[in-house]
């Protein structure tokens, strides 16, 4: 990780609009009616309804997704007691990240109060503003009466980050190391070092995750916290022990787990080695923690090690947290945030690092790969997953517990809500998901490329998701050696070893059909014979021979190679000369169809026309009306050579032969776009008043590069594709830098292909 300089954090802070948060009007407010609504007179209305329900202010305000950001300053991030103002920094950066991450507005509200009770008299008094309230940065033991108490007399989850967040993360972590150490929780002994708000609330949670109270023993800056011991206060005594050991020396002695969040360095490597075997090391100290991790790796080669820095694994860090469970607790309307809530999102985030890491995650750490194991115990913080896993989790625990005011019952819709909230989503694959789940027998996906890792994964996580029953083709020895190497299960995977002998059976039989049904076009059977050799006949046999449903294939191959093999082996649909490719692409206006986006190069009238045909009745097919634009550099008539030429000609077709479709042209994109801007410039469109939601391009050049174009600019929250269009059978290709998720979405679409095309 690049060094932070006191000069760039500066800059970041002071550039621009100063502070990182700012109010964003969510209601229009360009008009004197816009305004009156949103003002006076308008709002009276909602006042009164809320004076008569105070449940109401959920449905009318933005209560129910707005939490206060509250400090007093006393004990902020590793930099003591600076005052409030002083901490205003920081707590603008917890609203930063309560929005990012999970879309959660706040307001910071620093407090220049240090006495507990007129503390707690404020928050209260300001609390109906809130749907919940994040305490941060408040300092030990004040911190804990002042939680208890506001917990105790406020109906808003409230929750102090400093003490629960770090609980429930180090929880997680402990939980997995644990299950890698092969430990029993029951019978570890735990060495925590330091006695603050953080490290008292950490023991306690672990405690209920089944860390016996009697092998815990806990030390502040002055020792062990013994019965012996007069200067300790009421939350410190609940974990004195009679001992007359003294030093962290002393007691780190056969120990399994040390937590430490104190200070810099306490821990030596003699230390370390005199834990028990498989020791767990949690150096939570900021920002140099109690051991560094060169340090602790050299001490020893079987340890298991977390900090709360980013730039090593394992970092502890409460944004895996805050974030999601406000989130969820704000979702039911919560009235508290709970143990149960707090120990379902422990368990969510330690779960969660079990599953196969997604490559936006491995990308943005710049890690080839993560797998669950020592060095990867707890999830990233940038993983979207965590989203709908932790919040999820929170908000059943909430209604299993009674604590809810808004009951969900629906949770894939509410987890579909979230995902599309936050732009990870497409309404698309959830749609076609449903229609997955009503087959009753799963649907046999060919992965030609069965060696990739990508496919691998894919294919992985396809079976696990219930979208179909997976085929690797490829070496069985290379693709276990792979799965093995990524700390990929590769159970519920079928793998065929196509170059096999033992698989001679199947390429006689394949060859034999090849040859019969090419004899005239000049190839024989033995020609047929060598060309099962490669994975994309073989993958595509099986399709066209039943033996599979559908076949994903482009990760390594030119497009031309298996575009020519498809027209060989499967050949197209019935009245078409031509077949094509789309991009679906997720924005926040909602999915935009892209063609043709791999497959016709230079294409004329007679080609556009088809790729207008096939695009129509996919985009419909996807319960979508298509809206068309076929695009150009020129509008209307300017050029009338060329490209512009057989665009106009296409729409003319249309609107002569086929006057239900809703398509005109050519047609500049922004003209395409902005709707207003069309109809006043151009009155006579046939899309007037429409959004066009089906963008058909004048050659591959163009649609390519737009489509790739909005996907680096980061426009789109997710794309499917290319999907083919016009083939008989289900033959889709994949982009040669395809991720995991790329390739899992056109399996989805390759299954809803094979179940269209039985009923067809």
């Amino acid at each position: 990780m690049p060094k932070v300089t006191k000069a760039a954090a500066l800059k970041y802070h002071a550039s621009g609009k100063p502070g990182k948060i700012e109010v964003v009007p969510t209601k229009p407010h360009s008009t004197q009616t816009d305004l009156s609504l949103a003002y006076s007179p308008g709002v009276a209305e909602p006042c009164l309804e809320i004076e008569k329900n105070p449940q109401t202010a959920y449905e009318y305000t933005v209560k129910g997704n707005l939490v206060a950001v509250i400090s007093n300053g006393t004990a902020v991030l590793g930099l003591g007691d600076i005052g409030a103002l002083a901490g205003k920094p920081v707590m603008e950066g917890k609203g930063l990240l309560f929005k990012i991450f999970s879309g959660i507005d706040v307001f910071d509200i620093e407090i220049n109060e240090q006495d507990p009770e007129k503390f707690i008299q404020i928050v209260k008094a300001i609390s109906p503003t809130f749907g919940g309230i994040n305490l941060e940065d408040i300092k030990a033991p004040e911190c804990f009466e002042i939680e208890r108490r506001l917990k105790e007399e406020l109906d808003i989850p409230v929750m102090h980050d400093d003490q629960h967040g770090t609980a429930i993360i180090s929880g997680a972590a402990l939980i997995n190391a644990l299950d890698i150490a092969n430990k029993d929780i029951k019978d570890i002994k735990l060495v925590v070092n330091g006695a603050g708000a953080s490290a008292i609330a950490c023991t306690k949670l672990y405690i209920k995750l089944g860390v016996s109270k009697e092998n815990i023993v806990m030390c502040d800056s002055k020792g062990v916290l013994t019965t012996k011991r007069t200067d300790l206060n009421e939350a410190k005594k609940e974990f004195a022990i009679n001992t007359d050991l003294t030093t962290l020396d002393q007691v780190i002695e056969g120990a399994d787990v040390f937590l430490g969040l104190s200070k810099a360095d306490v821990l030596t490597k003699e230390m370390v080695r005199k834990m028990n075997v498989n020791p767990i090391v949690f150096a939570l100290a900021n920002p140099n923690p109690e051991i560094s991790y060169e340090d602790a790796k050299v001490s020893r080669g079987d340890i298991i090690f977390a900090t709360g820095r980013s730039d090593y694994p394992n970092q502890v860090n409460n944004v895996l947290g805050f974030p999601y469970i406000f989130r969820g607790a704000l979702d039911v309307q919560a009235t508290v945030i709970n143990e149960e809530m707090k120990l379902a999102a422990t368990k969510a985030i330690a779960g969660l690092a079990r599953e196969i890491v997604p490559d936006v995650i491995n990308t943005a750490y710049d890690i080839n790969k993560m797998t669950y194991g020592p060095e990867y115990i707890i999830p990233k913080p940038l993983d979207p997953r965590l989203l709908t896993t932790v919040s999820l989790a929170v908000a059943k625990a909430a209604i299993e517990t009674g604590v809810a005011r808004k009951i969900i019952s629906d949770w894939e819709l509410y987890a579909n809500s979230l995902d599309e909230m936050m732009g990870y989503s497409n309404k698309l694959i959830y749609r076609l998901n449903n229609v997955i789940k009503n087959e009753k027998k799963l649907k046999r996906v060919v992965y030609c490329e069965g060696n990739h890792v990508n496919m691998i994964k894919a294919a992985i996580i396809s079976h696990k998701e219930g979208i179909c029953h997976p085929i690797l083709l490829g070496s069985k020895e290379r693709i276990k050696n792979i799965a093995k190497d990524n700390g990929i299960d590769l159970n519920g995977v079928e793998i065929i070893d196509y170059r096999n002998i033992s698989e001679d059976e199947r390429r006689i039989k394949y060859a034999k059909i090849l040859s019969e049904k090419k004899s005239r076009e000049g190839i024989c059977y033995q020609e047929a014979f060598e060309k099962m050799s490669d994975r994309n006949y073989y993958g595509m046999m099986m399709v066209e021979t039943g033996d599979a449903d559908a076949v994903i294939t482009g990760i390594y191959s030119h497009y031309r190679d298996f575009a020519r093999i498809a027209l060989e082996v499967i050949g197209l649909r019935p009245a078409y000369k031509h077949f094509a490719a789309m991009h679906i692409i997720q924005t926040k206006k909602g999915p935009f169809f892209l063609a043709d986006t791999l497959i016709n190069r230079w294409p004329n009238e007679e080609v556009l026309i088809e790729v207008v045909k096939l695009t129509h009745d996919a985009v419909t097919y996807f319960a979508t009306e298509p809206v068309m634009a076929m695009l150009s550099f020129s509008n209307y008539g300017a050029d009338d050579n060329g490209g512009p030429k057989y665009v106009a000609d296409t729409v003319k077709y249309f609107h002569e032969n086929y006057p239900e479709f809703i398509i005109d042209g050519e047609i500049q994109l922004n003209f395409a776009m902005n709707k207003d801007l069309r109809d006043r410039t151009f009155p006579f469109n046939s899309l007037k008043g429409r959004d066009v939601n089906t963008l058909i391009f004048p050659n591959l050049s163009s649609a390519n590069i737009s489509s790739k174009l909005l996907m680096e600019l980061g426009m789109v929250g997710e794309s499917i594709g290319p999907i083919q269009m016009g083939l008989r059978k289900p033959v889709h290709f994949t982009d040669i830098e395809s991720s995991v998720r790329d390739i899992v979405n056109l399996t989805t679409v390759a299954v809803v292909d094979a179940i269209a095309n039985r009923q067809d």
